[in-house]
């Protein structure tokens, strides 16, 4: 049935409880546009990137029709684009920060670094300095878009209080590159976390949908109209009331761990945001860390394989559960390769 033919909901029943939010009708003449295009022309923003709307269509911060998307659906005439996150846009200050990370791997397509708990990845309304941005820039200039693009580079993130590794890319053909593989699921993202409880299988895939939470739009959850979202775990190390597990990211959702674990009952410690009061003792942030990335060099196209260590805060509450627990070690991932069930 044509766009123009649905039936609309009025934009203030559609807006109402999101003040920010702005509602875009797709003209006759836009019919068949991909959506990420359509928006880079008609979104009324012409400082944001196709890239920029590509990423907040993955975020679901752009509906269609009320329901998440990808940036290559066609759009109809009289489609209802709803932009629930489209922040005013910002000028990186004119002098960089010296803010510190760690470069595992540089070569002349992109650069690997371990990120410190606590940095923000890029700016923000309310939140220009202090970011990784900021320190890439003070050590990388040539990172800086002449348009102020305030994610030189960026073609994932990682949260803020979340460590571990992270691949930026040098040149706007390596960042489109890397942008490719991630989105093509060809790079592979490990992470290790603590979560609550035990389980009684060593090995497991969560396989539930995710999407903004509609009482609250900064948080995501399952729901059976979200994206499709699997992470693959395997457990590394039990305390009893707490496990370490590896997760694999097999899709690449906001918040995708921690809301897959509070929605299986084993909440992520020191989350405050999907389970308040699941700490353990000596932790200050969230217990996630990106420990392996793997992909393929945009500069030689050679793969690649990182690993990064866990920081010290974390490996410290790890040392306190095990002298508490006498904990059971299990296998490295990868060393049994089960048929992984389904949570």
């Amino acid at each position: 049935m044509p766009g123009a033919d649905r039936p609309r909901t009025p934009l203030r029943a559609v807006t109402r409880d999101l003040p920010d939010a702005r509602l875009v009708l797709v003209p006759s003449f836009a019919a068949g546009d991909r959506l990420d295009g359509f928006l880079q022309r008609h979104g009324g923003d012409p400082a944001r990137s196709r890239a920029e709307w590509q990423r907040l269509i993955g975020e679901e911060a752009v509906l269609l029709n009320r329901r998440p998307t990808k940036p290559s659906q066609r759009v109809a005439s009289g489609d209802q684009v709803l932009i629930v996150e489209i922040s005013r846009k910002l000028e990186l200050p004119a002098s960089e920060e010296n803010v510190p990370f760690a470069v595992v791997f540089e070569d002349p397509a992109m650069i690997v670094l371990d990120k410190p708990p606590g940095v923000v990845v890029h700016p923000a309304p309310g939140n220009q300095g202090g970011t990784l941005v900021n320190g890439l820039l003070a050590r990388y200039p040539e990172l800086r878009d002449e348009q102020g693009d305030l994610r030189p580079g960026i073609v994932h993130r990682l949260d803020k209080d979340t460590s571990g590794l992270m691949v930026v890319g040098r040149t706007l053909s390596a960042t489109a590159d890397l942008q490719r593989q991630m989105q093509s699921r060809s790079t592979e993202k490990r992470y290790l976390l603590l979560v609550r409880g035990n389980f009684g299988e060593d090995e497991a895939l969560i396989d539930r949908p995710i999407a903004r939470d509609p009482r609250n739009r900064q948080r995501m959850a399952v729901r059976v109209e979200g994206r499709a979202a699997q992470t693959h775990f395997w457990v590394r190390e039990r305390f009893g009331d707490w496990t370490l597990v590896e997760a694999q990211l097999l899709t690449g959702r906001t918040h995708q761990l921690r809301v897959h674990f509070a929605s299986i009952g084993h909440p992520v410690a020191g989350d405050s945001t999907y389970s308040r009061g699941t700490t353990v003792a000596g932790l200050s942030r969230q217990f996630v860390h990106s420990y392996v990335l793997r992909l393929r060099s945009p500069h030689d196209q050679r793969e690649l394989t990182f690993t990064a260590s866990l920081p010290p805060d974390l490996e410290a509450v790890l040392e306190r559960l095990r002298r508490r627990a006498g904990a059971t070690r299990h296998a490295e991932p990868g060393t049994r390769n089960p048929e992984p069930g389904t949570r």
